[in-house]
């Protein structure tokens, strides 16, 4: 049985715990591997780590830091077919989407690259009489990332480049579903001149994410999650005095209305709904229709294009599968209470994912796409997220309606209006309750250079994530006011108020 255990120091540290957890290849539901699970003092060992790396990388230029992930973005360019293979093969998602999410987290590297310019600070000139004032952007110390494992490259690429960009060091817990690929950028970041020490990875579970919440020398914790965890992971870490940005889950609407390009509408919203298996925090799982004869028109679309969906491996010869199978069986299972959820709550499934006939299953945790329609507000299928192939129409009579339905749900992460009438599409940005909104634009994940994040229980944390955000969490600013008085030095005391 393969084994996977941590990345300490600049290389793999067998684990000590005697504790592990099974790592599945989700298209055949057979066991891949085993991954070891940190205790606690092994998780203080890589804090330790991080915490003696800091003294001198803390010290090295930007330019110089840049350049070392200038070369980690060259070598995961090289090795991105590997990695997306390692993504599919432990995640389950289809190899081009694999290979997409390489992409979007090489976006954030590429970004961190400019970390020169990003982290110059600001400078005034003559604020007072001979008096100048400046800003520092200093880092932390130790920064520590827990990961989800929808996306084992994407979301640790949108914490710790970044992070490193910045001077600080990094400990990274990522999912223990598919640890595969955080191991894989850990060897290439070495590979890339990074220190020992600054890049560090720790396999684990609750245990291990107790130490980097609570230990002294962490200072900073991001985590992408569900919002349960999330909200636990705030309140315990910034009671502990640590910086903390922690997203949580979502319930991401689009709105359809009756000016809308229904072809383009279905497309946009097939892919948003089931790709990835629905696995992804900005999955659209609830259309909202404006309107009875859009609604109609949406529903009969969408029942002819899951008719033609393509269910299967995520590793294939020859054409890509659109879906490929959900990350573990207990997923699966949870997954399909859901649907069954939906149907005793009165909601109508017109499209039941869970008698989809997948060719070559085996025992592979597949379902297929799913579609429920007159789904109303408080029902746990429009209450809840899902993280599955399940959409749900809920209908709406009018733009109004649409809006509050939106701004009335406890999560604000994402969501899109399909329209041709700019008006509309300015009323709603405006008027929506939600951090990331998509007008004809189906997943609106901001581009690197912007920030990632949500509104309401979506987010717990001030700041959003890589972007400019992502410098501010991962710096601390340092404000200074500076004079060189003339001559010999003035011996009066004063005791009032300072003024320039």
């Amino acid at each position: 049985m393969n084994q996977i255990h941590h990345y300490i120091n600049g290389c793999s540290v067998d684990g000590r715990s005697e504790r592990f957890a099974p790592v599945y290849n989700p298209a055949t539901g057979e066991q891949s591997a085993q991954v070891a699970l940190a205790s606690a003092d092994e998780t203080r060992g890589a804090v330790r780590a991080a915490d003696e790396a800091f003294a001198t990388w803390s010290k090295i230029t930007p330019l110089k830091r840049a350049r070392i992930l200038f070369r980690f973005k060259a070598l995961v360019e090289e090795h991105a077919d590997e990695l997306a293979r390692l993504i599919s093969s432990e995640h389950g998602k289809v190899f081009s989407d694999a290979k997409g999410e390489v992409t979007r987290g090489l976006e954030v590297v590429e970004f961190a690259c400019g970390i020169p310019h990003l982290q110059k600070g600001e400078h005034s000139m003559n604020v007072g009489t001979g008096v100048d004032s400046y800003s520092m952007m200093q880092p932390l110390g130790v920064c520590a990332g827990i990961s989800p494992f929808n996306f084992p490259a994407m979301v640790p690429m949108w914490m710790f480049p970044i992070a490193l960009a910045c001077g600080n060091t990094f400990v990274m817990k990522p999912s223990e579903k598919d640890p595969s690929t955080p191991m894989r950028l850990a060897e290439l970041l070495t590979e890339a001149g990074l220190p020992d020490g600054v890049f560090n990875v720790v396999n684990g579970d609750k245990e291990s994410v107790d130490v980097l919440l609570t230990d002294e020398r962490v200072q900073a914790v991001s985590f992408v999650g569900s919002t349960p965890i999330a909200e636990t992971i705030y309140a315990t870490a910034s009671a502990h005095g640590k910086r903390v940005q922690a997203l949580g889950g979502a319930k991401n609407h689009m709105v359809i209305m009756p000016d809308a390009d229904l072809d383009q509408a279905v497309g946009a919203l097939m892919g948003a709904a089931y790709g990835s298996a629905g696995e992804r925090c900005m999955a659209i799982s609830v259309a909202v229709p404006v309107g009875e004869e859009t609604a109609q028109r949406l529903r009969d679309k969408l029942v002819a294009e899951l008719d033609k969906l393509s269910v299967g491996p995520g590793l294939v010869d020859g054409p890509d599968n659109d879906m490929g199978p959900l990350v573990t069986r207990e997923h699966l299972e949870k997954v399909k209470g859901y649907i069954q959820a939906g149907v005793d709550e009165g909601a109508e499934l017109v499209v039941d994912g869970r008698e989809t006939a997948i060719e070559g299953a085996g025992d592979g945790f597949f379902v297929g796409g799913s579609l429920f329609d007159h789904v109303k507000p408080g029902m746990r299928i429009h209450s809840e997220e899902i993280f599955g192939p399940v959409l749900a129409i809920a209908r709406a009579a009018s733009f109004d309606e649409a809006v509050s339905m939106i701004n009335d749900h406890e999560f604000g992460n994402g969501t899109a209006i399909f329209t041709r009438d700019g008006d509309a599409a300015r009323q709603y940005c405006e008027q929506i309750q939600v951090g990331m909104v998509g007008v004809n634009v189906p997943i609106p994940v901001p581009m690197a250079f912007h920030s990632f994040g949500g509104w309401k229980r979506s987010l717990f944390g001030p700041l959003h994530m890589h972007g400019p955000d992502g410098v501010r969490f991962y710096t601390r600013m340092k404000t200074i006011t500076q004079r060189w008085p003339s001559g010999i030095r003035e011996e009066t005391n004063h005791f009032t108020m300072p003024t320039l």
